[in-house]
């Protein structure tokens, strides 16, 4: 192996590792590995940030556009409804939920397909006396099914459809993917549906109502006596006895009650708080002088609750502002207006130091807050509210941008127009008609996401200009002497799935496109059949939470462990294995 190859090797291998361990962000980790191989000089200077205007790149850029158009647009909404509205028995509330987020996924980005359909999921099954647990990881897995139908599904569809117009001069169309991609969506549903209550491990996800009873524990009332320091001076100073780990939930001066009053507030003799923290923090404010505890009666969380004050349950997001970050870091009161309840992580209620706790996507909040101001609170935090939808602003008229994302998609599928120059130029009419503003339009695209594709990209370009795709090409054929197409096909769709548990799907898509390339190449067959493998194969993460965002998604939701996945997950990678390879063959033929 040359200086060049064994540098790029090295690169990759240590990248798959830090992708793995989530020690940084992936966007961060692509970065870290194309500088290296910058300053290495394996990626020549004018083309380290070339990947950036990439097809795909900018592809991907516009579904997340008009995938947030559609959403706040309100039409997926009430197509939900009328769909689930008719399972009433755990069966068919899967099988109704399952196809209609595989639906949605196919048109628009699984994730945010999947983020419309989880408020629904959990409503529909508390309405029926079902575990939340019972429902979303078929829910999360049957989203990352539907994207595998059509080009703008999922991103790993777009950049293999661009490796295919590299090698041919041709990309794939809208439509290329759905003969392979419908027949696994088929199966993959029936097998959540038949198996999904079998398999899923019932964690009976908490209620709202559950945490309040929680809470109710790590309250107590004190009142600012006559002779208190602390009359003329804020709230902030109360906070601050506690170190920052406790909170003030509302406030009671005479008759008026005040419900997460601002930091800012100054106190008065006779005010009464209703501070809310652990145990040991509690006794520190109660034995501060010019402190005193009100009373033993019991309080009740659910008095925190008004016309103007709300509690929400949410789920932090992947990319969240809070994510790897603690609420004293960010100041949530104070910067936001909110207070931090509980935190539940992986099911599990965390009430202890809560000021602490460092955030991770997935962890279900309990946030009080001004009611008005919540959804957007929520936006700016990347959070999910998972118990009803909540819009920020305005709804558009509904069918505007599905007409628009339809034209859009016509025109590329007709061959009229590119599919990056159609679905941009898509974009670009629904945020010149307002449907989209423009600064929602730039909040809404995943930037995590366009970093890691910009800096994989050239990445990529480093397997096959040092020839390490063709070294692992041949490794491939040597190791697998004699075998046909179908072992190869095969061989190739199981390693996509394996990196795809623990490395993001584009970026599994973009490292493994150029090996399957190399391989048609040396076995001089067809590209189709090796590249729709690793396109179906990076899509394919279903043993690991970390593999796909829909996976954490209805991780903290669903109470799911790390360990709960592969239950369901690998039945559910072999049946797509066994359905996709000989589809494969049969549509692409390799001669």
């Amino acid at each position: 192996m040359e200086a060049d190859q064994l540098i790029v090797v090295s690169v990759l291998v240590g990248a798959l590792i830090l992708f793995s361990v989530d020690f940084w962000r992936y966007d961060v980790v692509a970065v870290l590995a194309l500088m290296v191989l910058a300053v290495t000089g394996i990626v020549p200077a004018d083309e380290v940030f070339s990947g950036f205007g990439h097809a795909a790149v900018v592809t991907v850029a516009a579904v997340l556009i008009l995938s947030a158009a559609l959403e706040t647009s309100g039409v997926v909404d009430r197509i939900a409804a009328h769909l689930t509205a008719i399972a009433t028995r755990p069966l068919s509330i899967v099988a109704a939920l399952s196809v209609t987020v595989a639906a949605f996924s196919s048109v628009m980005n699984n994730v945010g397909a999947l983020v419309l359909m989880l408020p629904v999921a959990i409503q529909v099954a508390t309405r029926h006396g079902i575990s939340p647990s019972v429902v979303l990881m078929p829910l999360g897995f049957a989203s990352i099914l539907g994207g595998m139908t059509t080009l703008v599904g999922t991103p790993p569809n777009i950049i293999v459809s661009t490796y295919r117009r590299d090698a041919t001069g041709s990309p794939y169309e809208i439509f290329d993917f759905a003969p392979v991609g419908l027949l696994v969506v088929v199966a993959g549903v029936i097998l959540l549906v038949l198996l999904g209550r079998i398999l899923v491990k019932d964690r009976g996800a908490a209620k709202v109502e559950d945490a309040l009873e929680q809470i109710s524990a790590y309250m107590t009332e004190v009142t600012i006596p006559a002779e208190s320091p602390y009359v003329g001076k804020t709230i902030r100073d109360i906070e601050e006895l506690g170190g920052g780990n406790c909170s003030i939930l509302a406030m009671v001066r005479g008759d008026q009650r005040r419900f997460a009053p601002p930091r800012y507030r100054s106190l008065m003799v006779g005010d009464v708080l209703v501070v809310e923290a652990d145990p040991e923090t509690l006794q520190a404010v109660i034995d501060a002088p010019g402190i005193e505890l009100t009373g033993e009666r019991q309080l009740d969380a659910k008095q925190l609750i008004s016309d103007d004050i709300t509690l929400t349950e949410v789920v932090v997001k992947s990319g969240s502002l809070l994510e790897r970050r603690t609420a004293a870091q960010l100041s949530l009161h104070s910067r936001f207006g909110v207070n931090l309840l509980a935190v539940s992580h992986q099911g599990r209620k965390m009430t202890t130091r809560l000021g602490r706790v460092r955030f991770k996507a997935g962890d279900v909040l309990l946030l009080q807050g001004d009611a008005e101001a919540m959804p957007d609170v929520l936006y700016r935090l990347g959070c999910l509210p998972i118990r009803e939808r909540q819009f920020r602003g305005r709804r558009s008229p509904a069918l505007f941008p599905a007409v628009v994302f339809g034209l859009g998609l016509a025109v590329s599928a007709l061959g009229l127009l590119e599919v990056q120059i159609a679905l941009v130029s898509a974009a670009l009419i629904v945020v010149l008609t307002r449907h989209l503003r423009v600064r929602e339009a730039y909040e809404r695209v995943d930037w995590s996401i366009i970093v890691l594709l910009g800096a994989m990209v050239p990445v990529g370009q480093s397997l096959e200009s040092t020839g390490v795709t063709s070294l692992i090409a041949q490794w491939i054929l040597e190791t697998a002497s004699g075998a046909g197409p179908a072992l190869i096909v095969a061989l190739l769709l199981l390693v996509s799935m394996a990196v795809s548990n623990v490395v993001n799907n584009a970026a599994t898509a973009i490292l493994m496109a150029p090996i399957a390339l190399s391989l048609a190449e040396s076995l001089g067959y067809g590209v189709d059949a090796f590249l729709m493998a690793v396109a179906i194969g990076s899509s394919c993460a279903f043993l690991t939470p970390i593999g796909h965002q829909s996976n954490l998604l209805v991780m903290g939701p669903g109470g799911y462990r790390f360990g709960d996945y592969w239950r369901l997950g690998l039945p559910l990678s072999v049946a797509v294995l066994v359905v996709a390879v000989p589809t494969i063959l049969l549509v692409w033929p390799t001669r």
